[in-house]
Order: C-alpha cells, then structure tokens, then sequence
C-alpha cells in the first residue's frame, strides 16, 4: 500500500494556479501579435510535432469539437500556414499538414516565447532559478496526461 503525498494547502494551490495562469497569458499573448489565436497556434504547433493528420485526430489531440477545429484549421489554411492533402490510406478522405510558412511562424513563436522565458529566469536570483529549474520533471508530470 502506497502513502499520498501530501497535499498543499488552499493557500499554494491558489498561488500555483495563479503563476501559471500569468505564465501563461504572458505567453499566449505573443500569438496574438502574430495574429494567431491561442487554439491556432496549438493545433498548429500539433501539426509540426506530429505530422499530417485527419481533421478528426487533429480535433482530439486538441481537444476541442469538430466543429471549432474547422473553423481554426480554415483560418490557418486561409493564412497559408496549414494545407489539405490527400490521405495516403483513404482517397476519399483528407489530411492537414501545416506548411512551410507555417512551420516558420511556429518557429518564431517558440524564439519569442523561450527568450521571454529566458528573460524572466534571468530575473530571477539564481538559487530561484535552480528551484525552478529542478522542479521541471514535477511540473511536466503536473501538466501531462495521468
């Protein structure tokens, strides 16, 4: 039999939440200079990880329905930054693959994004830094799928 961790107090989880919420709206505000919605750059940056994918698989992985991720992957497509093709396995059916201009806006994001974060940690007295920085096998299980 295992024993739980313990659990914070309101107090931290609050700050927590908070920290990264703030982190986060920093971070989502630099797609939004792009002109990129949030959701757009996501789906976006799933193409460039994972490759070609049906719009349904696209729609999961993001977690949103069909019918949004329509309309954000005919806002990319419209920009230029993802296409259709053909699915090798289905005729009939479709793929989105984001583009070479598209893989280069995500590439810009992700510079503008890791130089705020480096920005920030420079900031920051060093022995915060290395908390930080220890903490980040915690703070990817926190965020991941369980």
């Amino acid at each position: 039999m295992s024993v739980a961790a313990p659990v914070a107090s309101e107090e931290a989880l609050a700050r927590l939440r908070s920290a990264v919420m703030l982190l986060n709206r920093r971070l989502r505000a630099l797609s939004a200079e792009e002109g990129r919605t949030p959701a757009q750059s996501s789906a976006l940056a799933t193409l460039v990880r994972k490759g070609p994918m049906r719009a349904g698989d696209l729609a999961a992985a993001e977690a949103v329905n069909p019918t949004m991720l329509s309309r954000i992957v005919a806002h990319l497509e419209e920009a230029g930054l993802v296409a259709r093709v053909a699915d090798p396995r289905d005729g009939r059916a479709t793929r989105v693959k984001a583009t070479p201009s598209g893989r280069r806006l995500l590439m810009r994001l992700r510079a503008r994004r890791g130089a705020l974060l480096r920005a920030r940690l420079e900031a920051l007295p060093p022995g915060q830094v290395e908390t930080l920085l220890a903490a980040l096998p915690a703070l990817e299980a926190l965020g991941g799928d369980a």
